[in-house]
């Protein structure tokens, strides 16, 4: 009968208010709808939906529980293997993962569960602070994680519970990683990471803000003050941009700092925050994956009246999450697709004042399988825009590979390292996450972490390199 229920529809702000705040816009399942949705959960023997997940969450098991009536019980299944929970139960595109690979998904819809992953932490943030208890340092061996983000903060939770003392280096004055700078408040409250990261506290791990490792310190220094080994999990914070003329105007910004500005530094609350930021009356975010949605999202919340996608291929080839791009298209947002911009236009005074496009056809899928976008002669348009953001991704953070001797990385700059135990060409340092792969997914990089913590475990324990 589990087959013949619907699958449950998460509430959510209507659009029409909700271009008007930056507050988060699913609103939550309550208990009732929890346990419905989870009571569509067949169950299987060979749960093939736990293949789909990176960091292998019992799904079946924490379903069960929850159906059973024991949400508490349900996070504490969630968290043997996953320590960032409200936040993948959020971001995660399970749409891709867990969720394709239901079997209810081969005649209907499948589980939502991802829905009921965010229900269960959600419900352990408000009944039950912090659930889990302080684990032992018993093992008197010190790991150094350089970086917060997800990568980071997942190897930190796995080792603190083997029972090694850990300690986090962040850069900026928040952790949290891209979870903090990059995701708007409207898809994943700041709160909920910094509860994750509290929680991560009261396990024991220690958290370094404000300690930029490569520049006074570096991965050395670490080595030979004491810590044993080191993971780096620095992800992908260096913008890539067009290469087109007049990109340097002013009001061209990389989605990064845009979404850096509004996110970490609160630009959106400003004066009340001494962020500024250029809001403009007509945006042009070029880009079609989520942060390339989130910028657009932003910039709408930011008060400006009319905000366009411009991407150069079509909505199928668009690799944001399809419930992002549905959201964007209920708040308003335009989509320019089959578009690729050839320069940006300045006035007098340096301002950017206009984007001159092409129109693209598609030709022959190219080496990700997508189809190239093919510049279509004599189609050039011109739109008038006061603001543009660029979101077409970012390379790989370079200061580490710089300042470590003996550290080995790609012609793109990306970390080499061994994609199952993230073990890097120097002795006693890992890596993992966007750092290695370039930029992925939340999950893709707690899956890395999760590796990165049983290797790291595995070396100190054996000495074996």
């Amino acid at each position: 009968m589990a087959d013949k229920i619907p699958r449950q529809k998460m509430p959510q702000q209507d659009p029409a208010k909700r271009i008007h705040n930056f507050n988060e816009v699913p609103l939550g399942y309550d208990e009732n709808t929890a346990v419905l949705e989870a009571s569509r959960c067949l169950q299987c023997r060979r749960p093939t939906c736990v293949e789909g997940c990176p960091v292998n969450i019992n799904i079946p098991g924490f379903i069960k529980a929850l159906k059973e009536g024991n949400p508490l019980e349900a996070f504490a299944v969630i968290k043997q293997t996953n320590s960032l929970p409200a936040v993948c139960g959020r971001v995660c595109p399970q749409e891709d993962q867990c969720e394709k690979l239901c079997v209810l998904a081969k005649k209907g819809e499948p589980v939502a569960i991802g829905n009921l992953e965010r229900y269960v932490a959600d419900f352990e943030r408000e009944k039950e602070h912090y659930a889990f208890q302080k684990v032992k340092a018993e093992k008197g061996k010190k790991v150094a994680i350089i970086g917060s983000g997800p990568a980071g903060l997942t190897a930190a939770g796995d080792l603190a519970r083997m029972g090694y003392s850990v300690t986090v280096f962040e850069a900026l004055h928040k952790a949290g990683g891209v979870l903090v700078y990059g995701i708007p408040e409207f898809r994943l409250p700041k709160d909920i990471v910094q509860y994750e990261v509290d929680a991560l506290k009261a396990m024991g791990v220690t958290i370094e803000l404000s300690r930029v490792i490569g520049t006074a310190e570096t991965v050395n220094d670490l080595l030979s003050s004491g810590f044993d080994a080191v993971f780096v999990a620095t992800g992908a914070g260096l913008p890539l941009f067009l290469d087109i003329p007049g990109e340097n105007l002013q009001g061209v910004y990389s989605a990064n700092e845009y979404l850096t500005r509004s996110n970490l530094m609160k630009a959106y609350r400003f004066p009340e925050y001494d962020t500024p930021i250029v809001k403009g009356d007509r945006v042009a975010v070029v880009g079609g994956g989520n942060v390339a949605m989130d910028s657009a999202r932003t910039a709408l919340r930011l008060g400006s009246k009319e905000v366009y996608i411009i991407y150069r291929r079509s909505k199928k080839e668009m690799p944001a999450r399809i419930e992002e791009v549905e959201r964007a298209e209920e708040e308003g947002i335009i989509f320019k697709l089959l578009t690729n911009p050839v320069r940006f236009i300045g006035d007098e005074k340096g301002r950017i004042k206009a984007v001159e496009c092409i129109q693209m056809e598609l030709g022959e899928p190219d080496a990700s399988g997508r189809r190239s976008p093919i510049p279509v002669k004599g189609s050039e348009f011109i739109i008038d825009i006061d603001v543009a953001i660029i979101a077409i991704g970012n390379g790989p953070n370079p200061l580490i590979p710089k300042t470590t001797p003996g550290l080995d990385t790609t012609k793109r700059g990306n970390i080499v390292a061994d994609p199952q135990t993230m073990k890097t060409s120097k002795r006693g340092v890992f890596a993992g996450g966007d750092i290695v792969t370039g930029a992925a997914t939340v999950i893709q990089a707690m899956g890395a972490g999760k590796k990165a913590a049983k290797a790291i475990d595995e070396y100190l324990s054996t000495g074996v390199w």
